[in-house]
């Protein structure tokens, strides 16, 4: 299946290639969930807080379905 995966702030060195927020395609087996999206993609899963799936808060649990548009935000620092 095909996912349209967002990486947001810090998480866009982990496909380097496309600006943040800009969407790419990735391709995944059937029953996948957002876990399986950030081990794909490498990204450590203390550098992701918050995952969408279609405008909707998701957690790592959620089984992606083909086309879903996923975005990928860190934790936000500031003071």
């Amino acid at each position: 299946m095909q996912v349209n995966v967002k990486l947001f702030a810090t998480l866009q060195r982990y496909k380097p290639d496309v600006f943040a927020g800009e969407v790419f395609a990735v391709e995944l087996p059937e029953g996948s969930t957002l876990a399986d999206l950030v081990a794909y993609l490498e990204i450590r899963a203390n550098e992701v807080k918050t995952m969408f799936v279609n405008g909707r808060a998701r957690a790592e649990l959620y089984r992606l379905q083909d086309g879903d548009e996923v975005g990928i935000f860190p934790p936000v620092g500031g003071g």
